[in-house]
């Protein structure tokens, strides 16, 4: 089911902060008034509204970054006003089909484009796409399509930018074989007595230990290019115009850092091709829908097939493989020390979600081959 922006009255604390915040930015018109959207886990987001004089109202997104998530707001300021600037640039010079926009910053009265709140925090004030929703599940191959375009999209407006131009916020984010000898280190210490619990589990992730190094090593050999990536290709990540279902906008940048393009599709497969819940209990469920992922690469390639060599093409069914395999680890690192880094709301939920990513993980290996001669036939057709 689609998701549309959902938002709450502010306590008379809050309103009174966040009009004082919105007053800040540069934004034309009389503030009217403040919600609060109840959506994202990381970040405090909320909604001004604003009258024009001649009564037109326009709504701006007020964010706080949220400190403990991101150790350096500034440096993830910097990336975000990097990446925004460079593909609003492109655009005004070249008129590019929806899904090839992005988030604006509106500037701080001081020039900046972010503020302090009172009180403390780094606030920053983004453009409202009216009209738009979001899905939590890819429901059919249109919209596997659409969300493989948008992203592909972004991969095409930054791929000449630098990657030096932007800061790696949170160090060794996709660095796999960390990923794996950090699970190795909480097996080690069983500090919560959990290890007798997952060995079916375990099996799995040694048996395919020689994966988690396979980007590393053609990144090391020069295979791979170093690019901007995007890190959390979620589809509830891309805007979908509530009218004609076209992806319209790619959004959540603050995870945008140097990375390969692999990371980027690797987790929209990840995301878009199963069906059920991260946490889904009942592993018969996971599903591998091979076609929503022929739609994604189809989308995909479209927009980003002209700047991708060979060697990211051949890879694209793998990157869905491994990233299901790197969040398993994940999951089953934090199941083990005791679910200190992902929330839960119930008990073994960390072990539920790593259980569903390798089973998917699993599914892929099985028909990874077709995959990948499917991803190079549509290049190779471009």
């Amino acid at each position: 089911m689609p998701n549309q922006t959902s938002v709450q009255p502010l306590s008379q604390e809050t309103a009174v902060l966040v009009r004082g915040i919105a007053d800040q930015f540069a934004i034309e018109g009389q503030y009217v008034v403040g919600e609060e959207v109840k959506s994202g886990h990381i970040n405090s987001t909320y909604l001004a509204t604003y009258e024009l004089e001649d009564g037109e109202r326009r709504r701006y997104i007020l964010q706080r970054i949220n400190e403990k998530v991101f150790k350096d707001p500034l440096a993830v300021m910097r990336n975000v006003e990097c990446v925004t600037s460079h593909i609003n640039w492109k655009v005004l010079r070249k008129k590019r089909d929806l899904g090839g926009q992005t988030l604006s910053l509106y500037p701080h009265k001081t020039g900046r484009f972010y503020g302090y709140g009172e009180g403390g925090g780094i606030w920053r004030c983004y453009n409202y796409f009216e009209g738009c929703q979001t899905y939590d599940v890819v429901e059919n191959t249109r919209q596997a399509y659409e969300a493989g375009h948008a992203f592909g999209a972004f991969q095409d407006l930054v791929s000449d930018l630098p990657p030096d131009e932007i800061v790696e916020t949170i160090p060794d984010f996709h660095h796999t074989r960390k990923r794996y000898e950090t699970l190795m280190e909480a097996v080690g210490r069983d500090s919560c007595g959990r290890v007798d619990g997952v060995e079916r589990e375990l099996e799995f992730v040694r048996r395919n230990e020689d994966v988690v190094d396979r980007l590393l090593q053609l990144r090391e050999k020069g295979d791979l290019p170093l690019r901007i990536t995007h890190n959390d290709t979620k589809i509830n990540n891309v805007l979908f115009d509530m009218e004609t279902d076209e992806a319209v906008c790619v959004i959540d940048l603050d995870t945008v850092m140097p990375g390969l393009s692999l990371y980027d599709f690797g987790d929209l497969v990840r995301t878009a091709i199963n069906p059920v819940a991260e946490d889904e209990r009942d592993l018969a469920k996971v599903e591998m829908r091979a076609g929503i992922f022929e739609a994604l690469v189809e989308g995909y390639l479209a927009s980003a097939g002209r700047v991708l060599n060979e060697a990211e093409v051949s890879q694209m069914a793998f990157s869905g493989r491994l990233i299901s395999i790197e969040l398993g680890m994940r999951f089953l690192t934090d199941h083990l020390n005791g679910d200190q880094y992902f929330r839960v709301h119930r008990e073994h939920q960390n072990l539920d979600r790593a259980r569903t990513q390798l089973r998917l993980a699993e599914q892929i290996a099985n028909y990874e081959e077709p995959m990948s001669r499917f991803a190079l036939k549509v290049a190779r057709a471009r």
